[in-house]
């Protein structure tokens, strides 16, 4: 059996029957009831099948085959949460290896069918405990294993990503604080230039003030010498031509 196609077990539909004794009116409204939803599944009239396997159960609620089948309707339908739960009932009900294997080996297809490997898993190994023989189970139970460990593979390459995409981002922020530090560094220190070149700046002007002062005092000094030479030398040329004069 290809698991892809998840084939279901049914009572109706293998050599596995169970033999019941019809006593009275409600035995017999029950096996028809069977029949008939038994008529509905072939024809894939999953949702008529089920109406008339509960029909059946409505005469007798603890029918193996009732429930057994009414499973394989739900299933059929999607509705594998109410699959489970079903075949879980049966899991105790007093009947033989096989059929019981049979309850494990779908309530393996209807947790596979929900992707939940590990149940599905350990409902086929049941299955195979009381059923060593059964080759379907072996080979849902080796597919269901295989794609587990493909699962596993594809979390711990996720975590893996994860993990270096956490490193990568601790780098970025790490190296974004480091440039930060560096940037207020740098800014510390433009700024630290800055006042010291505004404190410099009325230095000079305070110096280029005082040389232009002394500037003007040497130039002032310079006149005087000159203005007194100048006296001079015309106090000398009058001496001389009053000299000359006489």
């Amino acid at each position: 059996m290809l698991i892809g196609g998840y084939k279901m077990r049914s009572l109706a539909l293998t050599s596995i029957l169970v033999a019941l004794l019809a006593f009275g009116a409600n035995a017999q409204n029950e096996k028809k009831s069977i029949r008939q939803g038994n008529r509905e599944f072939k024809k894939d009239d999953f949702t008529n099948s089920e109406i008339s396997y509960r029909k059946a159960l409505e005469k007798n609620p603890s029918s193996f085959k009732g429930n057994f089948n009414l499973a394989d309707a739900l299933y059929k339908q999607d509705k594998q949460e109410e699959t489970v739960k079903l075949l879980d009932g049966l899991s105790s009900a007093n009947v033989d290896d096989v059929q019981k294997s049979n309850v494990y080996y779908n309530m393996g297809n209807s947790y596979l069918k929900q992707k939940k490997l590990k149940e599905s898993i350990d409902s086929y190994k049941k299955s195979l405990r009381l059923n060593p023989n059964d080759a379907e189970a072996k080979y849902n139970l080796g597919e269901a294993q295989r794609m587990l460990k493909e699962q596993q593979k594809q979390d711990q390459n996720k975590d893996n990503k994860d993990n270096k995409d956490n490193k990568d981002n601790k780098d970025k922020n790490k190296d974004k604080k480091d440039q930060d530090k560096k940037d207020d560094k740098d800014k510390d220190k433009k700024n630290q230039d800055q006042k010291d070149k505004n404190k410099q700046q009325p230095q000079q002007q305070k110096m280029s003030q005082e040389d232009a002062r002394r500037m003007l005092e040497a130039l002032q000094n310079n006149e005087k010498q000159i203005q007194q030479k100048m006296k001079e030398q015309q106090a000398k040329m009058a001496k001389i031509r009053v000299e000359k004069n006489w």
